[in-house]
């Protein structure tokens, strides 16, 4: 009994017996590491150190050796991995130095003559000297440049843009390249430039603000309006995508001219706009423009068709497109653009035609106008149709909610025999 009571009690409880630790799998490569062991002190004569015993080293073991334990075969996807991203950030930084070396060729070719044209050059609101070129551009993306100029007799400002090649991404400039030479409806990339005057045309008032010197542009005599129309004069091989593209140009009639060169044509709304407008320093700045002309377009229509009154209402502006030279050498476009610049000169004291010409070129723009009113009034009378649906519909709702269960279904079937007797009619009529 007193055995038991101390077994209950834990009196004369055997020991426990540590039990061995299973090793941790994660360091099993450590398991077998060779245990350091200190080497016993030796003394040295005290002349020698200074100082009783000295203290052994670390002992050798490939543990601390990287250069042992891995080679350089273990890391060849790393290496892999980061010769591609150099590579990558290389082109980035070559291309995109590239395009802003061709930006800054255009600004300073052109820094000169805005800065003679207009009395504000550039996005600084102030004026610049001929050797800031680099003021001249803003830089929107690294393929994408803009400028702006204000400040000049019949024209209220211009906007320039340079669209470059994506010289910074290769995977994306190649496949471009690819596409645009198997499919003729993908372009090409290719640096160009586009640039857009709005003429004041005699709203000099209302934009001018009041400034001095603002008086001079806002003068009786200055006499800045012309008459509406489309006038355009474009590579044949930019022509077909300018239809498509443009519906102001679409609605010209294209026509070769002597006087220009044969690669390019005229599309314009009457014979006698072309002859006021095809100049011969105009047809001089195109042949020396060559293929890197792509067009000019004069015009008083939307660049899409319009859909609405507001969209259809004439806003005259004049387009310049041509091609950037690989060569970055300017001498031949710089007549081209300088005309460009001095062009709403020539069509506020020229661009004033007979009455029988205008009316003809009015024709094309009160038809569409018709069109336009034709779907509005189309749209109104269905938005009638659907408003009035909406109340007959809400009216018998009321009505059949108000009866009971026995007059709802007399209610029903009287509405099902009237459509059955109205579709019987409409049959009977087609008949």
């Amino acid at each position: 009994m007193a055995d038991f009571l101390k077994n209950i009690l834990g009196g004369n409880k055997p020991a426990d017996t540590p039990v061995a630790a299973k090793p941790d799998s994660d360091f099993a490569d450590f398991a077998g590491a060779p245990q350091a062991t200190s080497l016993p002190l030796q003394t040295v004569p005290a002349g020698l150190t200074g100082s009783g015993p000295v203290p052994t080293t670390r002992p050798y073991t490939k543990w601390y050796n990287v250069h042992e334990r891995h080679s350089l075969s273990e890391f060849y996807t790393e290496g892999l991995i980061l010769s591609i991203i150099a590579v990558i950030c290389t082109l980035h930084f070559f291309g995109a130095r590239l395009n802003r070396a061709k930006a800054k060729a255009w600004a300073k070719a052109h820094a000169p003559l805005l800065n003679s044209e207009f009395a504000l050059v550039g996005f600084g609101g102030s004026r610049i000297a001929d050797d800031e070129a680099d003021k001249v551009l803003k830089e929107q993306s690294l393929f994408e440049y803009a400028s702006y100029a204000t400040g000049r007799q019949n024209v209220a400002f211009v906007d320039v843009k340079l669209s470059l090649m994506k010289r910074f991404n290769p995977m994306v400039l190649l496949p471009d390249f690819i596409i645009g030479f198997l499919f003729d409806s993908y372009p090409i990339p290719e640096d160009s430039l586009g640039a857009t005057i709005y003429p004041f045309d005699g709203k000099e008032a209302q934009i001018v603000p009041g400034i001095p010197g603002a008086a001079e542009l806002r003068s009786k005599d200055s006499k800045s309006t012309y008459d509406g129309f489309v006038w355009a004069v474009v590579n044949k091989d930019q022509m077909k995508q300018l239809r498509e593209e443009r519906y102001d140009v679409s609605i010209t009639f294209t026509k070769d001219h002597a006087k220009l060169p044969i690669w390019t044509t005229v599309m314009s709304e009457s014979a006698e706009v072309t002859s006021a407008l095809l100049t011969d320093e105009l047809v001089d700045a195109i042949k020396k423009a060559g293929d890197l002309f792509h067009y000019l377009i004069i015009t008083d229509q939307p660049v899409e068709k319009p859909k609405t009154l507001d969209e259809a209402a004439p806003r005259k502006r004049i387009f310049l497109r041509y091609r950037l030279p690989s060569s970055n050498n300017y001498e031949d476009l710089l007549p081209l653009f300088s005309y460009f610049i001095r062009l709403p000169d020539h069509l506020s004291s020229t661009a004033h035609f007979r009455a029988e010409v205008l009316r003809k070129v009015r024709s094309v723009r009160e038809e569409t106008i018709k069109q336009i009113q034709k779907v509005s009034d189309e749209e109104k009378a269905e938005e009638r149709a659907l408003e009035r649906d909406k109340a007959r519909k809400a009216k018998r709702d009321a009505e059949l909610n108000a009866l009971d269960a026995k007059a709802q279904k007399k209610y029903l079937e009287k509405e099902k025999e009237k459509e059955l007797r109205k579709a019987a009619k409409k049959q009977t009529v087609r008949g």
